[in-house]
């Protein structure tokens, strides 16, 4: 029996996108490369006769499409999430280009699934999408015009993610445990509310707090094992509180 391919564990999610031509370019460019699965999170419209159109024989991808109104619900179970974006962030998590972020997001897809976000054509990815991701990819372009299509983007990240596989067929080293999206959550809301029973973080101004939190943890990059302890703190401390 093979074993399961690591790119049938990469999710492609594409935030708010504008135009539904853009969701079937997407999806038949993943298919070039061997993806197959792809999230939408409150796309403007679709299903779309354009969306089908620019498909062209990927329209098994649009077919399997899981439309999402949250963000949460599109990485639900994930265990690392990559922002896309070129735009410079005055909290950055660890940065990668695009060949490094392929490799990094192909050593957690051999075990368990992993997403890459992408933001919406004009605007981007928001600061709070950001905060959501453990790590930040880039694809280096021309300075000058460095504003890629959306579509393109995918086909580019694509590419690396299927090189990336060719390039190392022997399993990597193991990971550990890694952490999924949904325990990191609860992680992180069970820690705020710690910080605000304590008095440490006031919720009327919480400046940049839980984005510097975030931040820190992210780079960490937490296993399971390792959260259950965080929050098993947590608990001994609330109830000394």
């Amino acid at each position: 029996m093979n074993a399961p391919c690591p790119l049938d564990n990469v999710r492609i999610v594409l935030s708010h996108t504008s135009h539904p031509g853009n969701i079937g370019a997407a999806a038949r460019a993943m298919k070039t490369m061997g993806l197959s699965v792809l999230y939408l999170i409150n796309p403007r419209l679709f299903p779309d006769r354009e969306a089908d159109a620019r498909a062209v024989s990927a329209r098994d991808i649009l077919d399997k499409i899981k439309v999402c109104t949250e963000l949460d619900e599109a990485l639900e179970n994930t265990v690392m999430v990559a922002a896309m974006t070129a735009r410079p962030r005055d909290l950055s998590h660890d940065v990668f280009d695009a060949r490094q972020g392929a490799r990094e997001l192909l050593r957690y897809a051999r075990q368990q699934p992993v997403a890459l976000l992408f933001g919406a054509e004009t605007s981007g990815l928001t600061t709070a999408e950001v905060n959501k991701c453990q790590i930040i990819i880039h694809i280096p372009a021309n300075p000058e015009f460095s504003s890629l299509n959306l579509a393109s983007a995918v086909q580019v990240m694509a590419y690396e993610l299927r090189m990336a596989l060719i390039e190392n067929e022997e399993p990597a080293s193991p990971i550990g445990s890694p952490v999924s999206f949904n325990d990191l959550e609860l992680f992180y809301a069970h820690l705020e509310q710690a910080m605000i029973a304590c008095d440490f973080l006031d919720p009327q101004k919480p400046k940049l707090l839980m984005q510097r939190i975030r931040r820190l943890f992210a780079r960490a990059r937490l296993e399971k094992e390792e959260v259950q302890i965080l929050r098993g703190i947590l608990t001994a401390l609330g109830k000394r509180w």
